[in-house]
């Protein structure tokens, strides 16, 4: 039986594979033989090895807990034929390797939301209204999409920005689309906890926009959502919650914490082979 003292989390790869390795083989990590790694999402795309990156978590088998992010969603949407390649996309090798299907099988069949130790952990966020319970029940309408036959035309149908907030009796492509944008988008709300996606910047509280996990009211109070996404964010250590995405991919740090005592554990990346910055 383990515990959360074996629990590494570990924020946004983005295909930084060299990093990655260098974090998997630190001291810290390598000295407990039973250690467990959740990754906060975005695998892939923009950094120079999302290939590596990519076989490198596949390979550390139940270890390893992966909840998606939207640049994993865009490889994907992408595989499927539902996007196009953007002009900063390093998936390429990702669908030119000769295992190709069974790397996207792989993918299509991670988690959206991770619950265990009082800790749940998701890409981007959790609208303030939803509970930990309700938050995985979406996930997991999300979750049988992606693993079901038709999963090539639910990513057809989770694009776009409307609605942007929660309802109960929302159905069809409208519920999806709040579902996956919330919990692999989303940064910013008004005090009624609808969504705005202009913003990637840094925190602001203007205008009646907020970050998400600043809002009035939020339902989870007595858990910590553990997320990324947001690199102009930062590391962010709160009882409430916590922030990994420490742009790696950006020649920041790739940042691991312990579950348990919050130690952390980073790995410089302004020495590694960065992505062009158009």
């Amino acid at each position: 039986m383990t515990d959360s003292g074996n629990v590494w989390v570990i924020g946004d790869v983005q295909g930084c594979g060299q990093p990655l390795q260098a974090l998997l083989q630190h001291p810290d990590l390598t000295a407990d033989p039973d250690a467990r790694y959740w990754f906060a999402g975005d695998l892939v795309n923009r950094g120079p090895d999302s290939l590596g990156s990519l076989r490198t978590v596949m390979a550390l088998g139940d270890r390893a807990v992966t909840v998606l992010g939207n640049h994993d969603l865009h490889l994907l949407a992408v595989a499927a034929g539902r996007k196009k390649f953007g002009k900063s996309d390093t998936i390429h090798a990702i669908l030119d390797a000769p295992d190709a299907p069974e790397l996207l099988d792989w993918l299509r069949h991670r988690s959206l939301a991770h619950y265990e130790y009082g800790h749940l952990m998701v890409h981007a966020g959790v609208l303030p209204a939803w509970t930990v319970a309700k938050t995985l029940a979406l996930a997991g309408e999300l979750e049988a999409a992606l693993r079901g036959p038709n999963w090539k035309d639910t990513l057809e149908r989770m694009y776009g920005n409307e609605p942007t907030g929660w309802k109960d009796d929302l159905a069809g492509s409208a519920r999806m689309r709040v579902i996956v944008n919330a919990l692999t988008r989303m940064r910013l709300c008004n005090s009624h906890g609808h969504m705005e996606f202009a913003h990637k910047g840094p925190p602001v509280k203007d205008g009646g926009l907020m970050p998400w996990f600043d809002v009035p009211g939020r339902a989870i109070t007595d858990d910590t959502v553990i997320f990324g996404h947001w690199s102009a964010l930062g590391l962010m250590i709160r009882p409430d919650a916590i922030c990994l995405d420490t742009g790696c991919v950006w020649g920041r740090q790739l940042t691991a914490l312990r579950l348990s005592d919050h130690k952390l554990v980073q790995i410089p990346c302004s020495q590694y082979q960065q992505p062009h910055q158009d």
